[in-house]
């Protein structure tokens, strides 16, 4: 496939929007060969090279030509991604590499007065934001300037280059460790084994002599805990990760605090904390951590308000809507999707999308849930490659059960068909079993209504659907299960989900 036309297809429409007018940012012309390349390779047929040549240069055709203007397209492309990159960066990397390039360009110009006014402002940010890398060009700048009568003392920056060696020493060893650490639970998981994570990531840092730096650098901390996380996600291993992390972060704050330039890391690890007890069904404790987390974002770390607000009013409605307050719930994220959508991102979009969905379901309004996942107006393969094979899958599980609350049942079985032809890989594997049995629970109901409340189908449910215990059951997985036994008890799809949520085996 084309290189050029796989990096487009992975652009938003509003990035393909803005590309365009980027591209024509130099000189504006009634037809460009650029543009019109951009535009062939939007399209959903994949053209050969020299079917797009043809419709090129239909005149004339020119494949060096061509070649050329691929290249013209590709720099186009780079240099939007570095400005899409720069505005988004929530580091302080982009305006160090700012002022250090101004530096640059003013030591040029023989402006050293200033320039040396902009190293010395790039320093301290860097300093400020742990930016260790860019610190060290900022030293090794500042040393080959340092005969200017405005420069530092020559010895004074070599010592201050030194120290910050030995933290650039460190992050570079806190990245090997990381790698290693991702590839051992990841081998861990493929083999099914319990994730002792602690015990693998302790014995790794021990290694490369880090054990004290991870409690003294939050983004450290961040690092390790967002790969430990990734395995306990794939695993679903909640109840584990749960005292691990909550013990890791208090004992980060109180030896050593968050300071200002550590805010992200804070704020991210609050969202992992409220996230697990979520998971574990203990939403008072959830909404505690949550709370920690708007105060944050409201306050010193205010900067990641945009990033992290839709996070915390998604988990904040999931937690609203098994404390008995479903309407709190769906008015928040209402008021998400609809009046503060500008702030959503295609994947903070669709998640709010199938929430409300998933909410309004819940609260019994099944027109409105279903209307909500219409507007989804996307294929489910282009959905998959936003969010992937899983979202897609919770997505037409969704859709069965809205249909199936409609009276469609013609139109359940023909999506179970096709649920079972598109997943049919991901059926095959254990951890999608329960999943494959519920689709055949779901067709053995539309065949035989009459049977769903008789004992026989309720022991068959039972003996069907594999959980070791509802308190160790995830908690989507649970929400699934609710739906089928509202349906054998002849009771409200809410109050069934509510009671499991709360009960303790």
């Amino acid at each position: 496939m084309d290189d050029l036309k796989i990096t487009l297809d992975t652009f938003s429409d509003d990035d393909k929007r803005e590309l365009a007018v980027f591209i024509q940012r130099e000189k504006k012309k009634k037809h460009r060969k650029d543009l019109e390349l951009f535009q062939l390779l939007q399209q959903k047929k994949n053209y050969k090279p020299e079917q797009v040549i043809q419709r090129l240069y239909p005149d004339d055709p020119n494949p060096v030509a061509y070649y050329a203007l691929r290249k013209r397209l590709m720099r186009h492309i780079t240099n939007f991604i570095l400005l899409k990159r720069v505005e988004q960066d929530i580091t302080a990397a982009s305006p160090i590499m700012g002022m250090l390039s101004l530096a640059h360009y003013l030591f040029d110009m023989r402006a050293d007065k200033l320039a040396w006014t902009y190293l010395r402002k790039a320093e301290k940010l860097a300093t400020t934001n742990e930016q260790y890398d860019l610190l060290n060009m900022v030293y090794n700048l500042q040393i080959e300037k340092a005969d200017s009568e405005f420069a530092d003392i020559l010895d004074l920056i070599i010592s201050k280059r030194n120290q910050n060696k030995l933290a650039a020493d460190e992050e570079e060893r806190a990245n090997i460790a990381s790698s290693i650490i991702s590839q051992r639970l990841q081998a861990v998981r493929r083999q099914g084994s319990d994730l002792y994570f602690n015990n693998i990531i302790q014995e790794v840092l021990k290694t490369y002599g880090l054990t004290e730096a991870v409690s003294k650098r939050p983004s450290l901390l961040y690092k390790l805990l967002s790969i430990a996380r990734s395995a306990v996600l794939a695993r679903k291993d909640f109840i584990s990760f749960e005292p691990y992390i909550i013990a890791q972060y208090h004992e980060a704050e109180q030896k050593y605090g968050f300071r200002k330039a550590h805010q992200y890391y804070k704020a991210s690890l609050l969202y992992m904390i409220a996230h697990v007890l979520y998971r574990n069904k203990k939403f008072r404790e959830s909404m505690h951590y949550l709370g920690l987390l708007h105060e944050g974002i409201s306050g010193e770390g205010k900067s990641h308000y945009v990033l992290f607000y839709p996070r915390y009013t998604f988990l904040m409605v999931a937690n609203l809507v098994f404390l008995f307050r479903i309407q709190e719930a769906i008015e928040l994220m209402e008021n998400l999707l609809f009046k503060n959508s500008a702030i959503l991102g295609t994947k903070d979009l669709l998640t709010a999308q199938l929430g409300l969905s998933f909410n309004y379901f819940a609260q019994g309004a099944f027109s409105k849930a279903n209307k909500v996942l219409l507007n989804i107006n996307h294929s489910d393969k282009w959905c998959e490659g936003k969010m992937g094979r899983e979202w897609v899958l919770k997505k037409n599980l969704g859709e069965l059960l809205i249909q199936y609350e409609l009276g469609n049942e013609d139109l359940v079985l023909n999506k179970i068909r096709g649920f079972e032809r598109t997943f049919s890989a991901l059926l095959q594997e254990p951890a999608y079993r329960n999943v494959k049995h519920y689709l055949q629970l779901i067709k053995h109901m539309i065949d035989f209504p009459e049977e769903v409340y008789r004992t026989e189908f309720v022991q068959s449910v039972e003996n069907t659907l594999e959980f070791t215990s509802f308190e160790g059951t995830d908690i989507q997985a649970m929400s699934f299960y609710a739906w089928l036994k509202s349906k054998m008890l002849r009771r409200p799809y809410y109050d069934v989900l509510l009671e499991l949520a709360q009960t303790k085996h």
